[in-house]
């Protein structure tokens, strides 16, 4: 018996009715070097216990991470003791044994065969050679460069008392950089690259780190607001995760619940312009959002979210459906996916007047409730493809009602190394405020 089925046997004869037990074991590394010299070099594995459970048709949840027996036992114990003195909430039953279960992980290649023969050498071989990829392009005004590398390995289990247990493994690897250089008049602007995949070998090598961070470097010299208006904007493929983020949010059980959804009750009605599809798909191979099975106990499936500018799934996981009287989708999102159009975001730019391509977001905030948005902004305006002024201290603002509904195309640029396979996004007429 496993330590996650004794968890859920110690519950039952506890007095527990149902009991829920997630496991987790993971190893996580990590190195970063500036200046040729280490800056932080970690390396800890954690094991963590959440337990849910119902008493007497009432609820709660529990964590822990001292996993010693005795300990674990008197957790256990005091869990379900404190459970029965909540108000009753029998929604929160659990399903029938055989609405559950898993995928096969196998296909997904959720875990790297090679994890274990990375040792510490390596790691700092790669963070120098990054840092001197980086110093080797320095035109003269590179105040500082770090160099990060990371790789974690993680298991997991989950158990519920109706008999169903599963198990997953899963790895991700990463080489990052950011840099600061000094401009005229004291300015020290500041960016950053960023890769994660599941496998090592999936991971751009340093030099296309490098070369990636002084591209990005190169698009915020010199950089400022442009005039105020509305401009077409195309939103980066590695940046365009931040809007659907909150149109994720907006999409979850507990959103619609509260009644604090600006999709309230959109269920089979257009919410956005046609460019727009959106699915969520566990079965990518190697997929940092893949996954066999979700918090409820159901398989993981695609699921379409958003087709042709059309609402067709809310994210309902077991308890929020049956509050809210529909059939659970699961309240996990996968791999968030746009499918990719037949033009890349160049051939896009060079048919538009002037565009402002949106690099990063910087803060801001967006209501999930009424939808109205404010992010600051940093790019690039362009004017026919071709970038006239780097773009800082601006900002978008709006309703997510009329954005999603001025989204005239995606581009063929999917970003794989995020759980967001978004390509670059363009839409018409949003409202920046600069100068």
């Amino acid at each position: 018996m496993s330590a996650a089925q004794q968890a859920v046997e110690q519950a039952l004869a506890a007095g527990a009715q149902e009991v829920k037990v997630y496991l987790s074991r993971a190893t996580h590394a990590e190195l970063s070097q500036r200046g040729g010299q280490v800056e932080k070099s970690t390396e800890a594995t954690t094991r963590d216990l959440w337990l849910s459970v119902l008493v007497d048709d009432r609820f709660s949840s529990h964590s822990t991470s001292d996993l010693r027996p005795e300990a674990l036992e008197h957790f256990i114990r005091r869990a379900v003791e404190a459970t029965r003195y909540l108000e009753p909430d029998p929604d929160r039953r659990m399903l029938p044994r055989e609405e559950m279960g898993a995928l096969d992980a196998g296909p997904l290649e959720l875990e790297d065969p090679d994890f274990g023969t990375l040792d510490p050498d390596q790691r700092a071989r790669d963070v120098a050679a990054l840092e001197a990829a980086i110093t080797a392009r320095d035109p003269g005004d590179l105040v500082s460069a770090t160099a990060h590398t990371w790789a974690v390995h993680s298991a997991s289990e989950i158990a519920f008392s109706n008999g169903f247990d599963a198990t997953v493994a899963s790895t991700s690897f990463g080489l990052a950089a950011e840099a600061t250089v000094r401009e005229a008049g004291g300015r020290l602007p500041e960016a950053s690259a960023f890769f994660s995949a599941r496998y090592r070998g999936d991971v751009p090598g340093v030099e296309a780190v490098a070369e990636t961070l002084w591209r990005r470097i190169d698009h915020i010299r010199g950089a400022g607001p442009c005039e105020s208006g509305r401009y077409p904007m195309l939103v980066d493929a590695r940046s365009a995760g931040r809007l659907l983020s909150t149109v994720l949010g907006a999409l979850s059980g507990s959103s619609l619940w509260q009644g604090r959804s600006m999709f309230q009750d959109k269920l089979g009605e257009p919410i956005a312009s046609e460019a727009l599809s959106l699915y969520s798909d566990p079965g990518i191979p190697r997929g940092l959002g893949s996954h066999t099975f979700d918090g409820d106990g159901q398989p993981a499936r695609r699921r379409v979210l958003i087709e042709g500018g059309v609402l067709r799934a809310y994210l309902l996981d077991v308890y929020h459906a049956r509050k809210l009287g529909a059939v659970p989708t699961s309240g996990r999102t996968a791999n968030v996916v746009v499918p990719p159009g037949g033009r890349s975001p160049e051939a896009i730019a060079r048919d538009l007047g002037r565009v402002i391509r949106v690099e990063s977001f910087l803060g801001g905030n967006a209501n999930t409730t009424s939808g109205d948005f404010s992010f600051g902004i940093r790019g690039q305006l362009l004017e026919g493809g071709e970038p006239v002024q780097n773009l800082s201290e601006m900002n978008i603002s709006g309703n997510f009602h009329d954005l999603l509904r001025q989204l005239a195309e995606a581009a063929d640029d999917p970003w794989p190394w995020s759980s967001y396979r978004v390509p670059t996004l363009l839409f018409d007429g949003v409202q920046f405020s600069g100068t």
